[in-house]
């Protein structure tokens, strides 16, 4: 009996050390669930919203223009930042006119909300450098982004955003 009762506890032991690790993988390389913090995305996103990111697009390094993504600012000191990709390696990027150029094509930006204009302290016309992605925050008067911080090395990404996931009523694909 009491062999029956130590081999069952060591069962449970295996189980829940399984399981912890499987978790552990599964958020450290797989999958996340990150918290938006200030304004700095709405219409797309609000403050103290909830989003799943992936983060297997980070061993491949392949990203799109429009692509929402979790970014280390670098030396700032402020934690994550969550913007939109708007520009990538090898492109002509411009903001000039309070809109942006991609290789001399003005950008659509259907989720901007109707008006918005992009403004920088001085007109910006730059090749993004091979390693980098120039990031943008979909309210782009109170964004701290790439017009001020610098393109952004791909290295410093730390998921793709998927999913908004809370509030509840707002589910949605990003």
């Amino acid at each position: 009996m009491k062999d029956k009762i130590i081999n069952e506890i060591k069962e449970w032991i295996v189980s829940i050390v399984v399981a912890a690790v499987i978790a552990f993988t599964i958020k450290a390389f797989i999958f996340d669930i990150v918290q938006v913090s200030g304004p700095s995305m709405i219409p797309t996103l609000h403050d103290n919203d909830r989003v799943a990111i992936e983060k297997i697009s980070l061993y491949t390094k392949k990203f799109t223009r429009g692509e929402i993504i979790i970014l280390d600012p670098g030396n700032s000191g402020r934690g994550l930042y969550i913007k939109r990709i708007v520009a990538l390696p090898g492109e002509r990027l411009e903001i000039k006119e309070g809109s942006v150029f991609i290789n001399g094509k003005k950008l659509q930006e259907d989720y901007l909300s109707p008006g918005t204009q992009t403004y920088a302290e001085t007109d910006i016309d730059m090749i993004i450098p091979e390693g980098y992605v120039f990031v943008l925050g979909d309210n782009r008067e109170v964004s701290e982004d790439s017009r001020y911080i610098g393109p952004i090395p791909i290295d410093h990404i730390k998921g793709h955003a998927i999913f908004k996931i809370y509030p509840f009523s707002d589910i949605k694909k990003l």
